[in-house]
């Protein structure tokens, strides 16, 4: 779910490691620097459980709201329309208020939603106050990044994976503790849910110390490079958009994205609920969920090392692809009786996710045409995988059960092997346009 921007004008592509020796140290001091963690670390954890704590409660809600299962398709259609729309908006934010000040405003927002979206009754109000959280998801996923790589320039690799392994485990956490927790509360739902705003609020209180600094950045003052103007090689930004459009490659990947982002928000969103259907019980069925989450974690450090190391990652994308429909055979045919096994294929297979962003960083020359090719792909990418979701409610609720909608995912699997053979190819989108 990390998340925006690979790579900065200040870092190599596609390692991500810091070009110049030296780099300033965040100002302040030790006790400084260990704000500046806890604070990126309290706001990883924090950019899932919006998301990974419905899922295991959503029957729950449903039954409760009278949410027809195509409503319910909505609302897991809703995070990567929040992420695309919302995402966009982050960086003229920050240009306005600093990256600091709207990671600070973002957190607030996750706090609110999760506040009010389990006290209200109907379900156009438990959508906008998801939206709300999700919102504030949005602007983390890109601008976290940024902070990193400007208050830790010289150790972005510890800190990006230390950050993305808060993410990970933020999100299985919450998959996996919501039931039994909401359970030894009492059995509402509601709590349940709203107890993540207490994390939420948690994470809030670093951010406005920091959020002062309106430049984002923890050097010294005068440290920072100024940004170099556009050239010849280097193209406006308006005009790069432009002419990336016109790269096959670029529109591959925007579609792998797309698509992998599509089976990783339909697996948020309904895992559960599947096995629930097939008579697993809900603490289970959240467990199996935080298995599929959890693999997540050590995949994320494994893959784009080894992506790297090879000049095409077409073999990844079909292994990736083949765990997924193995997942999606095995829920279609014995869903209970090899629940684990599913929910550990399935796991890997939505590790897509690193490998895309790791060919994001492949098949760009420059660290800005990295940038650029990566908010193509991503923001394009998230607006494809809205519609998936909201289909796979529809056919739950047309059939009132999951042969079509199961087959529907396995068969999107197929166009994500395509586009991602075809954006694993060895070359840049610069011999394309």
């Amino acid at each position: 779910m990390a998340d925006q921007e690979l790579a900065t004008p200040d870092t190599d592509a596609p390692t991500g490691q810091p070009r110049r020796a030296g780099a300033p140290e965040p100002a302040g001091g030790p006790w400084r620097r260990r704000l500046l963690v806890l604070a990126l670390v309290l706001a990883a954890v924090n950019l899932r459980p919006t998301v990974t704590s419905l899922g295991p409660l959503l029957e729950e809600a449903r039954a409760d709201l009278g949410m027809s299962g195509t409503v319910a398709g909505l609302l897991t259609s809703v995070p990567p329309a929040c992420f695309a729309l919302f995402g966009l908006a982050a960086p003229r934010l920050a240009r306005r208020w600093g990256p600091g000040a709207v990671v600070c405003a973002g957190l607030a927002a996750i706090t609110a939603g999760l506040a009010v979206r389990p006290l209200v009754g109907g379900t156009a109000a438990f959508l906008a106050a998801s939206a709300l959280a999700l919102a504030g998801i949005a602007v983390g996923n890109v601008l976290m990044p940024v902070l990193v790589k400007r208050w830790f320039p010289d150790r972005v690799g510890p800190m990006t994976g230390g950050y993305s392994m808060a993410l990970s485990l933020g999100g299985a956490g919450a998959a996996a503790v919501t039931v039994p927790m909401t359970d030894a509360l009492g059995g509402s739902w509601r709590v349940g849910l709203g107890v993540w705003a207490v994390l939420a609020a948690v994470a809030v209180l670093p951010w406005p110390t920091l959020a002062r600094d309106r430049t984002g950045g923890a050097a010294a003052p005068g440290t920072a490079p100024a940004p170099a103007p556009a050239t010849a090689k280097d193209p406006a930004p308006a005009t790069a958009r432009t002419r990336i459009t016109k790269s096959p490659t670029a529109w591959a990947l925007a579609v792998f994205f797309g698509l992998q982002a599509t089976a990783a928000y339909i697996t948020m969103g309904w895992m559960p609920q599947v096995f629930r259907d097939a008579g697993v019980s809900a603490s289970t069925a959240g467990l199996l969920f935080a298995v599929t989450m959890v693999m997540g974690v050590p995949l994320a450090f494994v893959l784009p090392s080894l992506a790297a190391r090879l000049s095409s990652q077409g073999p990844l994308v079909v292994v990736l692809g083949a765990f997924g429909l193995a997942g999606y055979a095995g829920l279609w045919l014995a869903p209970a009786q090899g629940a684990w096994v599913w929910a550990l294929l399935l796991g890997v297979s939505n590790c897509s996710f690193p490998l895309a962003l790791t060919m994001i960083g492949m098949r760009a020359r420059s660290a800005a045409g990295v940038v650029r090719l990566s908010a193509f792909a991503q923001s394009t990418g998230y607006l494809l995988s809205i519609p998936g979701p909201l289909l796979v409610g529809a056919l739950y609720q047309h059939t009132g059960g999951w042969d079509l909608p199961l087959a529907l995912m396995a068969g999107l699997m197929v166009p994500q092997i395509a586009a991602g053979l075809v954006a694993g190819r060895d070359r840049t989108v610069e011999d394309e346009i």
